[in-house]
């Protein structure tokens, strides 16, 4: 039986000690998308930092060691594979993690450190194929953003 969708939502932005490179996930599962670690939080968390440590464990196997609240979030509407998804409230934060990247083999198809400057290009590629510049299968096999990344990271001012 699918799970039912909480209808909130945290996501985890996770730098480099310099600041230059963000760690980014291509998502294992559909629909397909770069995004930061993100996650359903108040479905089996008790709160939103809770769900933040545990979503950056569990898909890239870092141990969370510092978490800062960010500006911006809220609802959103974009839905989820999750029944009864009509959007999500989000919450969004910035970690200093320890340990050593072990993604998960289910939930992330690749993991990498992408240089800020690049992100911006994801976002290019995102807003190509909500255009229809892109088919399915285009965005499928060289993927943009997640779309609700592109306003989360504009609206922290990564992105244009």
């Amino acid at each position: 039986m699918p799970k039912q969708c909480c209808k909130t939502s945290v996501g985890v932005l996770i730098l480099s000690e310099d600041r230059s490179e963000m760690l980014m996930i291509e998502r294992g599962t559909l629909p397909a998308g770069i995004a930061p670690v993100a996650g359903h939080a108040l479905d089996e968390h008790d709160s939103y930092e809770d769900a933040a440590r545990e979503e950056v464990s569990e898909e890239v196997g870092l141990v969370v060691t510092g978490l800062t609240r960010l500006p911006g979030g809220g609802y959103h509407p974009g839905r989820c594979r999750r029944v009864g998804s009509t959007g999500h409230v989000w919450e969004l934060f910035e970690a200093t993690v320890a340990g050593t990247l072990d993604p998960s083999e289910r939930e992330v198809r690749n993991v990498d450190w992408w240089d800020l400057g690049e992100i911006q290009s994801l976002a290019d590629r995102t807003a190509d194929y909500a255009a229809g510049r892109l088919t399915d299968h285009e965005f499928t096999e060289e993927p943009g953003l997640e779309p609700v990344w592109c306003h989360h990271l504009a609206e922290l001012g990564y992105i244009d």
